[in-house]
């Protein structure tokens, strides 16, 4: 499901391509998920419905990629070299990509079709860009080979918490990311004398 969607023939027209992708964001934020239609994002975006089908086959797969090219550039930080620091400031941009970007609220429209979507399903088991940005930062702060847990659980021990905090409708104010960072640091920390 998750294949390039460039097939053979005419090649992507970038403008078009940023048109349909800016497109599917708005008609998210104004209509919603479920009342977005492939010819609703072809009409938003000024291209034809063939344009749009030529490039991919289910509204789910523009918006998550969409929402994937924005998670990666929300969810990138710049590393200080202190653990701690460097979580919290993860966690900071994981809080505000979930609860506050219009990419975040894509993803999480995504995950709510996902439910009752194989092909939703399909597409978000392909890629994970949350669980991507967080073993980055994972490995590089902490480093993979010291981990008292595999690399995957420790992601989503870092990403859990929030992202149900989120998912489950709560106040994302009342998250702290420092005192996240601290428990998940002091998490690893405990299994690893055990």
């Amino acid at each position: 499901m998750n294949k390039e969607h460039n097939p053979v023939g005419r090649p992507r027209n970038e403008q078009a391509r940023t048109a349909i992708l800016n497109a599917v964001d708005d008609l998210l934020f104004e209509v919603g998920y479920a009342a977005m239609t492939m010819k609703g994002i072809s009409e938003r975006a000024g291209v034809s419905r063939q344009t749009v089908y030529r490039w991919w086959s289910h509204k789910a797969e523009i918006l998550f990629e969409a929402s994937a090219a924005d998670a990666e550039e929300e969810l990138a930080i710049s590393l200080s070299g202190d653990p701690l620091d460097d979580i919290t400031a993860y966690l900071e941009a994981l809080l505000r990509f979930l609860a506050h970007s219009l990419a975040g609220a894509a993803y999480r429209a995504l995950l709510g079709e996902a439910q009752h979507d194989s092909v939703v399903a399909e597409l978000l088991s392909a890629k994970d860009p949350l669980g991507d940005s967080a073993r980055v930062v994972i490995e590089r702060a902490l480093g993979k080979d010291t981990l008292p847990v595999p690399l995957e659980q420790a992601t989503a021990l870092l990403i859990g918490p929030s992202f149900f905090w989120i998912l489950s409708g709560r106040d994302p104010a009342q998250l702290v990311p420092r005192e996240l960072a601290e428990n998940f640091i002091h998490g690893l920390q405990a299994r690893q004398s055990r």
